[in-house]
């Protein structure tokens, strides 16, 4: 059986105050640290990661830094960008309150990964979720029968693999809440199937992050 570990990066400034992030280079706050160094000891008894896979933007690379620093017997992460958020263009920084107001048509509460727009340097939601299904493939490729692997993602990128796996439509994943920083989704493989075991998992949160 092959397991593969989906991890959010930790908490940033951005997400605390509601900014879109897309691929701006933010970096974890205080409390995503600790988030992510409760995750790597965590994962250190639950699991053994046999490989690491981070999206290369600067909030998920100090996330899985702060993972092995935390004793987590991990291996040397390969950084890939095909594992990126959303690029958000100029909308990058906005609160989402404000793209809701620019972008009317969304429910109170959706999130701003189904926004139908794309705006200038952006990526369509069509783009987005096209890339992120050709890397799920090609890591379901690489990996080997009975591996551990363990991605390193953000919250968009996770609600369309999950989509995926759970068989959720695209509608529905993009306009839920993004799951919660260092939150855990496990999937394991089995031939061609797939089964997500448990998603939102923050079971080292034993601190009220």
């Amino acid at each position: 059986m092959t397991t593969l570990l989906l991890a959010r990066h930790g908490e940033t400034a951005w997400n605390r105050e509601g900014r879109v992030q897309g691929w701006a280079p933010t970096e974890l706050t205080d409390t995503g640290r600790d988030q992510a160094e409760a995750l790597g000891a965590w994962l250190s008894e639950a699991y053994d990661v046999d490989r690491v896979v981070a999206s290369d933007l600067r909030r998920t690379r100090e996330t899985t830094a702060r993972l092995r620093e935390a004793g987590a017997d991990l291996p040397d992460p390969t950084l890939d960008r095909a594992w990126r958020e959303r690029a958000f263009g100029v909308y990058q920084g906005f609160l989402a309150e404000e793209l809701f107001e620019r972008e009317p048509g969304h429910e109170p509460g959706d999130s701003v990964s189904a926004l139908a727009a794309a705006p200038e340097g952006a990526e369509a939601i069509d783009q987005f979720c096209a890339r992120v299904e050709s890397a799920w493939s090609g890591l379901r490729e690489r990996v080997d029968d009975g591996e551990t692997a363990l991605l390193v993602t953000h919250g968009g990128v996770v609600k369309v693999v999950l989509s995926l796996v759970a068989e959720r439509s695209r509608a529905a994943a993009l306009t839920a809440h993004s799951p919660p920083n260092c939150s855990v989704a496990e999937v394991r493989l089995d031939g061609d199937g797939a089964e997500l075991v448990a998603e939102g998992v923050t079971v080292w949160d034993q601190d009220g992050f």
